[in-house]
């Protein structure tokens, strides 16, 4: 394959010879399913993903984390199956089963032995479409969302990142906490994420991939026997859903600055501005910067902070791109009286990045970095069944391996020069948690502003 090939709505069947012999197959069905399954040479085991293209962004306020609660509500049991059921299925074939829920999507996806794909799809399939959703499975599920939270609001890490998000994109539905908040869970009804899931598990929302040992003809007809045991009417004809508009959205950050003070022995800051969408050609020029600035051992940030000055034991960058928006930043611990100096140190290596650039040596080795990780990362059936769902639900075409390494080496120091311009000239934000004070942050938001 030499470029890149569309994946249109309205072509039923595609067939696509990808980079190391795989074969890569899309079928979209008269009820609007798309399978897409990528056939691994020697391959022993196949991940499948059952998709949707909703996620936290596409919640109602009063319903904030309903997408997440009913990730773990498609666990809870079906018709002909009960929960153990679902668990056992997985568990005595050793297999790994589990869900995610993202700001865009949704996916339930299982990992298994080649003889054993079809019984994991008959499972998903099972979970997706014909959940019971039973109002006591709802009460013991909202117990484990708020200890899930409360999990999580122990950490100080995520606490920041999520203060980050919400400092970043303002009032952009981006911002929101993919779990929700202990008082929309508490508020939350199992009507309305009933709703939530009739309104949006439907045929024409459903997208299936699978990667590794896989007939993609068996793949299609296990799909349908599933879905239609499990309850769906696939002989009702439907268009795929729309894909969301990939155009770049204004950001328009509120409070930049947050602080959370806690009790810790270390405080955790996050640097960053609003970046791009995951559609944009900078994404490859920022894959570069992104890895010289902050993404191994031999990175700018920490050459700088930790083996020089030894200030942080963790500290990167970072760089994440949904369909119409996406954000940059850098991160770090530090015993909070250093706070101050590392948070200093990040933003002048990036505002550095942004007057000098880089070099033709940081390009070479960041290219072949990055180069290496690709490759290694498609040893994995789960990264390459997660590559065709970002393919289907977000970009609308398939890139392989080949392709991928050929926008990278197009990638030069002046296109990185140009996207660190465009990233230090927006609105830089803070978010820091721990025994800190703003004041030790506060000038870099202000010197940002005067910029």
């Amino acid at each position: 394959m030499n470029s890149a090939v569309a994946l249109p709505l309205d072509r039923a069947d595609l067939t696509i010879s990808a980079a190391g012999g795989s074969l890569v197959r899309r079928t979209v069905l008269p009820s609007g399913i798309r399978v897409l399954s990528e056939r691994m040479p020697g391959a022993a085991s196949a991940s499948v993903g059952f998709w949707v293209a909703v996620g936290s962004r596409d919640e109602q306020p009063a319903t904030y984390g309903s997408t997440h609660f009913l990730e773990h509500l498609l666990f809870k049991g079906t018709d002909s199956r009960s929960a153990l059921d679902i668990a056992v299925a997985f568990d005595e074939v050793g297999g790994e089963h589990n869900a995610l829920t993202a700001k865009e999507h949704t996916c339930y996806y299982a990992k298994v032995r080649d003889r054993d794909l079809l019984m994991a799809v008959s499972v998903l399939a099972d979970m997706f479409a014909n959940s019971r959703i039973d109002p006591e499975d709802f009460e013991t599920e909202r117990g484990v969302i708020l200890e899930e939270l409360a999990m999580a609001d122990d950490d100080p890490a995520d606490v920041a990142a999520e203060r980050f998000f919400e400092t970043v994109f303002g009032d952009h539905d981006l911002g929101r906490p993919i779990g929700g908040t202990v008082s929309s869970i508490r508020g939350v009804t199992r009507d309305e994420v009933w709703h939530h899931y009739r309104k949006n598990y439907r045929a024409q929302d459903l997208v299936i991939t699978v990667a590794g040992a896989v007939d993609h003809d068996e793949l299609v007809a296990a799909v349908e026997v599933a879905l239609t045991a499990a309850g769906w009417n696939l002989d009702e004809e439907a268009v795929p859903v729309e894909r969301r508009v990939g155009s770049q959205a204004t950001i328009v950050s509120g409070n930049r600055l947050s602080v959370t003070p806690r009790t810790t022995e270390q405080a955790n800051v996050f640097l960053g501005v609003p970046g791009f969408a995951a559609s944009a050609d900078e994404r490859w020029p920022l894959a570069v910067l992104t890895n010289v600035l902050g993404g191994g051992m031999s990175s700018r940030l920490f050459q700088e902070i930790r083996e020089r000055r030894g200030l942080a034991y963790s500290v990167h960058s970072f760089a994440s791109s949904y369909s119409d928006a996406g954000v940059f930043g850098m991160y770090a611990g530090c015993t909070p009286a250093r706070l101050g100096d590392v948070a200093q140190l990040m933003q002048a290596e990036f505002m550095r990045m942004a007057d000098d650039g880089i070099t033709r040596d940081e390009l070479r080795r960041a290219k072949g970095q990055l180069a290496g990780a690709a490759a290694l990362a498609l040893e994995d059936s789960d990264a390459r069944m997660s590559r065709l769902g970002r393919a289907e639900l977000t970009m609308g075409e398939f890139i392989d391996l080949d392709e991928s390494l050929r926008r990278l080496e197009q990638v030069t120091v002046e296109r990185v020069l140009d996207v660190a311009r465009t990233l230090a000239a927006a609105p830089l934000a803070i978010a820091a948690v721990g025994p800190v004070e703003a004041a030790s942050v506060a000038p870099l938001i202000d010197a940002s502003a005067a910029a």
